[in-house]
């Protein structure tokens, strides 16, 4: 291990759009800090999350491979995990957790995990010292207008449940005390801290002081509670001397739903699709000395490539006994370098169904759902998708169509049985059972979360 390695603190928001941020166009959230992070670092206008749902999206962050890869296409026929559910990431499986736990970093995931929640598919299991949060999504607990799905919501410590049902609306903040008290534990030692926002999922409890200042009713007092928590963070490094040594990574694990307050701008669709809105989402690195301020980069990155890209700063080497999809973007981050020559290709699937493929400015989009459709979009010059250029570039279909095939072979596509020569199985564990239980007699701070909001 070098003691001089990089901290890295990952920041990964829960339905945030594209158009959320105002360093992305939003005129109803008021983001400065996020906005100061784009003007001291990059602002990626092209980054991809892995799948336009979360716990895809989440499993393909955390192992650098598409879902379907690594078993995360299908949940016994769920989109996403739920409670109690005997299905998480396997423990053969290698986190970027894992490999920078391996060069010696300390590690902290604090918030939303969403790779099962059995004892096996824990964040300590997978390279995490510590673990503080609720497991999945903040709508999977005992909620008006769903009073029976779901038992009470559990705050886990470690792999123990220490609340059930906690005031969401006070949650964030014990949460940025746990980053806070992480990261001056670890002044004298490089770490690794994953901090997932259970903000913009539905329900929204923002605080009540956020609330009676934004003009974006909950969705904006949570996006600004969202940069509130940043503000804190980026702070306790200048004040611990960790600024210079430290780069901060902000995204979301799926577009926005595009109601309630959310946007994707410009983009067309929303979370749970394979058009932009689905995938395509903020993303912003901050390093200073390293990454050049005030980078607006459009090159294709994917959350896919910070596995790689993360081991590549702490000079550990990526595993090389299994398929990688991820890519080092460490000259792109830091302008080092001419750029790279081949368009970077990048595929959309909706859980086992590759629905769409990228590379370069092209985008073609094959099915939605159980419907075959051909259109071909230029993303450069119409981000939204909207005119449909398919019977004008038959060669650019022609080499987009190899490329879907080629991807069939190696990862699979459901929709035409293809299997994938790479897969690799998902995690199941025997006889599972939910982290908590109902109990009328216990004290409960909130009992049944009053909002029937749930997505």
């Amino acid at each position: 291990m070098n003691s001089s390695n990089p901290n890295i603190i990952l920041v990964n928001c829960d339905d945030l759009g594209y158009g959320d941020l105002g360093c992305y166009g939003s005129t109803v959230n008021r983001t400065p800090t996020l906005d100061r992070m784009a003007r001291e670092g990059a602002r990626f206008t092209d980054f991809y999350m892995a799948s336009p749902v979360c716990s895809p999206s989440r499993g393909a962050m955390m192992t650098g491979c598409y879902p379907k890869r690594i078993g995360f296409g299908d949940f016994d026929g769920l989109v996403v995990l739920f409670p109690g559910q005997g299905m998480g990431l396997n423990a053969d499986e290698i986190t970027i957790a894992e490999i920078l736990k391996e060069q010696g970093y300390a590690t902290m995931l604090v918030g939303k995990w969403h790779c099962g929640d059995q004892s096996e598919f824990m964040p300590t299991r997978h390279g995490f010292d510590h673990y503080y949060g609720i497991p999945y999504s903040n709508d999977m607990g005992r909620q008006s207008g769903r009073e029976n799905r779901f038992p009470p919501l559990p705050l886990l410590c470690g792999e123990e449940v220490i609340q059930e049902q906690p005031d969401q609306a006070a949650l964030t903040e014990r949460y940025v005390e746990q980053a806070v008290r992480f990261i001056r534990n670890n002044r004298e030692t490089p770490f690794f801290l994953y901090f997932a926002h259970m903000y913009v999922h539905l329900p929204i409890y923002p605080p009540e002081a956020f609330l009676k200042t934004s003009e974006n009713g909950r969705y904006g007092g949570a996006v600004e509670h969202i940069d509130w928590s940043m503000a804190v963070i980026l702070n306790e490094l200048q004040r611990s001397g960790l600024d210079e040594n430290t780069l901060v990574v902000f995204t979301s694990d799926n577009g926005s739903r595009g109601s309630e307050g959310g946007s994707n701008g410009a983009l067309r669709g929303r979370k749970g699709t394979t058009w932009e809105g689905g995938q395509r989402v903020p993303c912003l690195m901050r390093f200073p000395g390293r990454i050049p301020a005030g980078i607006v980069e459009s090159g294709i990155v994917t959350a896919m490539d910070f596995l790689p890209t993360f081991a590549g700063l702490a000079d550990a080497n990526v595993p090389s006994d299994r398929a990688i999809d991820g890519e080092d973007i460490r000259a792109l981050m830091y302008r080092e370098g001419d750029p790279v020559s081949q368009p970077r290709t990048f595929f959309y699937y909706s859980g086992e169904n590759l629905e769409a493929v990228r590379s370069g400015k092209w985008k073609l989009h094959i099915r939605k759902r159980n419907e075959e459709i051909r259109e071909l979009y230029d993303l450069e010059s119409d981000i939204g998708e909207t005119n449909n250029l398919y019977d004008r570039h038959p060669e650019v279909v022609k080499q987009l169509t190899s490329k879907i095939l080629a991807c069939r072979e190696d990862i699979g596509d459901k929709t035409v049985g293809a299997e994938g020569a790479n897969c690799r199985p998902i995690g199941v564990v025997e006889n599972p059972g939910p982290l908590t239980k109902y109990d009328p007699n216990h004290p409960y701070i909130i009992a049944m979360y009053d909002l029937e909001d749930a997505g």
